[in-house]
């Protein structure tokens, strides 16, 4: 499912592709929770055979195993309360105080249909959020089948709708195929298109390719074409991930390794030639089962350093959770304190 950007200018200047629209937001919990493993056993590059092949996922979601393991960092306080009022409904009540992010109140809800296509998936899914000045997300998730399923999000700021995106994936018994539009104004002329495509070629590797299409009056020339080659190869306790930009000069890689079943290790490189600038990212997850607790931490090339840990208070139904952010260079300290309840 692609994504796109809606809520600020388009990008100025070739090679910049567009960021994402507007993240759904949490049904549960902003901070770190455990990633469950998607590791493969098959050997490194063996042939696929026919009646044996499984689905890559989304090209969205080529490097979500590494992500996964960097720390959410957050500033300030924050209180979640969450109640299911039954098995497919559930509200939540966030107060959040920073002095960086936006501070309030938000409601949120978030329904699950009964549509079962697997255990862990159902629909039609229905979430948003909204605060008190009336700032509205929300997100609709639909699979009309077990292949095709579609999405609408919709962010509403200060009364107007300022996003607009609706996609659609096709997932083929070894393929995934996505179509997105954001933005499509037909008054104003301009909006933004992506398609995607990401195939399993082997039991271990992955290759797709993206096209994303902007158009308007505010874009240098009209309109804008950018196009992405990636790649995804696993291992038994690793995964390795990349996308590039050939004409745009932007390069993306990923690295995630399993240690063992407490610790998990990422590194990320981003690359832009036009702008001349790289940052690399280096993060660990550590689990510790006996005492409730995850820490997630990452260091960049800047010299940032970020991490969280997360603590469930059982047998309550309570997780605490400390935050802290430090930018050496700038001299600037961001820490947070949290707590969900529910």
């Amino acid at each position: 499912m692609g994504n796109v950007f809606a809520a600020s200018p388009p990008p100025q200047g070739v090679g910049i592709p567009a960021p994402p629209l507007v993240s759904p937001p949490p049904s549960h919990s902003p901070f770190p929770t455990q990633q469950e493993s998607t590791d493969k056993k098959d050997p490194i590059l063996a042939p696929l055979p026919n009646d044996e092949g499984q689905n890559p996922g989304s090209f969205e979601d080529l490097h979500k195993k590494c992500k996964d393991i960097f720390p959410q960092i957050f500033e300030g306080g924050k209180l979640i309360i969450s109640k299911g009022l039954s098995s497919h409904f559930q509200i939540s009540h966030t107060v959040s105080l920073s002095t960086f992010q936006t501070s309030g109140y938000r409601f949120g809800c978030t329904y699950v249909g009964q549509k079962q296509l697997s255990p862990s998936e159902a629909y039609p899914i229905i979430i948003g959020d909204v605060d008190a000045s009336g700032n509205l997300n929300a997100n609709i998730i639909h699979a009309f089948t077990e292949r095709l399923r579609s999405k609408a999000v919709v962010q509403i700021q200060n009364n107007k709708c300022v996003a607009m995106q609706a996609s659609n994936d096709y997932k083929g018994t070894d393929y995934t195929a996505s179509l997105t539009l954001g933005n499509i104004d037909p008054l104003n002329e301009s909006g933004i298109v992506v398609s995607q495509y990401l195939q399993k070629v082997t039991s271990n590797l992955d290759l797709g390719a993206e096209l994303l299409y902007q158009y308007g009056q505010q874009v240098p020339g009209g309109e804008i074409t950018i196009m992405s080659l990636a790649g995804r190869l696993s291992g038994e306790s690793w995964q390795a991930s990349a996308n590039i930009s050939p004409f745009a000069g932007n390069l993306h890689t990923c690295y995630s390794h399993k240690i063992n079943e407490q610790l998990q290790i990422g590194a990320e490189l981003e690359t832009s030639l036009r702008l001349g600038e790289s940052t690399a990212t280096i993060g660990y997850q550590l689990e510790i089962p006996n005492a409730n607790v995850t820490f997630k931490g990452q260091l960049d090339s800047n010299w940032c350093l970020g991490a969280v840990m997360e603590k469930k208070l059982q047998p309550f139904p309570f997780t605490f959770a400390l935050s802290g952010y430090a930018n050496h260079v700038k001299g600037q300290y961001r820490f947070g304190i949290g707590l969900i309840v529910g």
